[in-house]
């Protein structure tokens, strides 16, 4: 198996990366990217709402000189937060992303949330600030060379479903929650009808998993740990993933998911022992 994915739009993405959500001392973020860096990892998922954009500013230039690479070398991905999803706000979400992390380009831009922060009930608001933010990040897309490619978090089938109404250019990637526990098996097929890439987080359940029994035996016959198989487990169903962890043992770890396969009877048997339980947050309420 590649460790890239091209998207929709002929980008190359990384298909495992490190996620940074809740990171916010420069210490552990620059011991978290360096380590990251130093065992292969090419992608750093970050977002505005996680208030550690800064820190990609003052770690990564001297990480980049110390592995010897360039900065289109390491994919980054932010991501819109929920108090600017109106149209007239994201051009300035865009820009103040960019002078925090010291960038001149973001690699992958989200929309981080289907519904606008402080926005409830069915009364149309939501919608109309999807697709007026979805409009305007099209535009700069397309003209300003500010994002290399657009996309969407959290969205589920419904979401999609009406964003595809309206849609010129196509996400290229759908960053969700998915795990044994989770499987949107809807939203995985509308991805792959439309030429979506499916971006997993919390693929090891936030930490519930890892030491799961559920697992162990499979685990054991793959001479990985729990957490590989996972992880493992998402990137067999198409999926790329962006465990988070601030250790650099696991970080290593988490990257070591591309030299077994799990077998498609144990493949299976993951996806049937799931809970349908939902660790991180839930937009089924956003309508």
């Amino acid at each position: 198996m590649e460790s890239v994915v091209t998207l929709n739009n002929g980008v190359k993405m990384p298909l495992v990366g490190l996620g940074t959500f809740q990171i916010k001392s420069e210490d552990i973020f620059h011991q978290a990217l360096d380590s990251a860096l130093g065992c292969g990892y090419r992608l750093i998922d970050t977002a505005a709402v996680y208030k550690n954009e800064h820190l990609i500013s003052s770690c990564l230039p001297e990480l980049l000189e110390k592995y010897g690479l360039k900065r289109e070398d390491v994919f980054v991905t932010t991501k819109l937060g929920p108090k600017d999803l109106s149209e007239d706000l994201v051009e300035g979400a865009v820009d103040a992303s960019l002078k925090k992390m010291g960038l001149d380009y973001v690699d992958l831009y989200l929309i981080h949330w289907p519904g606008r922060q402080g926005v409830k009930g069915g009364d149309g608001v939501n919608v109309h600030c999807r697709r007026g933010v979805w409009k305007r990040i099209e535009e700069i897309y397309l003209k300003s060379g500010k994002i290399k490619s657009i996309g969407i978090s959290n969205y589920l089938l419904k979401h999609l479903v009406e964003m595809s109404e309206y849609w010129k250019v196509v996400p290229t990637v759908l960053q969700n929650e998915f795990h044994p526990d989770y499987i949107n098996y809807d939203v995985i097929k509308f991805c792959k009808d439309n030429g979506i890439h499916f971006q997993s987080y919390s693929s090891l359940g936030q930490a519930r998993l890892v030491d799961d029994p559920r697992f162990i035996e499979i685990a054991e016959k793959s001479g990985k740990t729990v957490a590989q198989v996972l992880l493992r487990w998402s990137l067999q169903h198409g999926c790329s993933v962006i465990p988070k962890s601030t250790q650099k043992s696991h970080i290593e770890e988490n990257a070591k998911i591309f030299d077994f396969k799990i077998s498609d009877e144990d493949l299976e048997m993951i996806g049937k022992v799931g809970t349908n339980t939902k660790y991180a947050w839930d937009p089924q309420h956003v309508v």
